[in-house]
């Protein structure tokens, strides 16, 4: 998984691995993450693009994620969930930006949120 450095005992895999990701993708702005059950989603440009999910680094099906990671084979992250690719890129600190950026295109607009509710 990640083939750099060594772990900080003190915080979890998904941690480091957030870590790790959002480095390789420092050069790139607006990339956010977000803690989410245990793992994290990433955001490129207020669009989610892919998570951490079990202690691995997945992004969303597009046109450009398939075209840099041809041998990535799809699968749901966790049960129930749609289908995505395993990064098998990480380490390519370049390649990884360009793939992340050119998927940006392809990804849903975030849905805004619903105004919270006066309860009376």
């Amino acid at each position: 998984m990640i083939s750099k450095g060594v772990f900080d005992m003190g915080k979890s895999k998904a941690e480091e691995l957030a870590e790790y990701v959002t480095d390789q993708l420092a050069e790139l702005e607006n990339i956010r993450k977000t803690p989410m059950m245990g793992g994290y989603i990433f955001y490129y440009r207020e669009r989610i693009f892919g998570g951490i999910y079990r202690s691995e680094f997945m992004v969303k099906i597009t046109e450009a994620s398939r075209k840099y990671m041809p041998d990535s084979i799809a699968r749901p992250p966790y049960d129930g969930a749609k289908e995505m690719l395993p990064v098998t890129i990480i380490d390519d600190r370049e390649l990884l930006q360009k793939m992340v950026s050119e998927m940006f295109s392809e990804l849903p607009e975030r849905k805004p949120k619903a105004p919270k509710s006066d309860k009376k």
